[in-house]
């Protein structure tokens, strides 16, 4: 092992509770709502691998619609995450690319991809014991 690897912890991170009536917004729920949804991550995954027109972007999220890339792309580009680039052609091209703050979140990004992937049979298998342990009640 390195003098600088930390090694892998499974205790808690020491995390301040959020969102009490007498603690101060950590700001978690704002982030939340944008990268919780159905579509954003794949957004930012998307736009990690370098700038892409609207096209290029919906081709390579199966199942969004156009509708609700606009939505998307509009929110994220709101909160400084995606950069819309209009190009005076005709017709208008136009590209989506993150900022450097959008950038930034790729890391966190990878790091639950990377998370998920290493528990998703313990996930898997504790979803069993649940079902098994509890018939009839669907909470999918």
């Amino acid at each position: 092992m390195s003098p600088t690897h930390t090694g892998v912890t499974t205790a808690p991170a020491d995390l301040a509770p959020c969102g009490q009536e007498d603690h101060p917004d950590c700001g978690i729920r704002d982030v939340l709502d944008r990268i919780g949804d159905k579509w954003s991550v794949l957004v930012i995954v998307e736009l990690a691998g370098g700038p892409r027109r609207f096209r290029e972007l919906q081709r390579a999220i199966d199942g969004i619609s156009q509708r609700m890339l606009t939505l998307t792309v509009r929110r994220l580009e709101r909160d400084g995450l995606v950069l819309r680039t209009v190009y005076p052609t005709v017709p208008a091209q136009v590209d989506y690319r993150l900022t450097g703050t959008g950038a930034g979140l790729t890391h966190l990004v990878k790091a639950l991809a990377d998370w998920s992937l290493t528990h998703r049979a313990a996930i898997a298998e504790a979803r069993h014991r649940y079902d098994r342990a509890h018939p009839g009640h669907d909470i999918r």
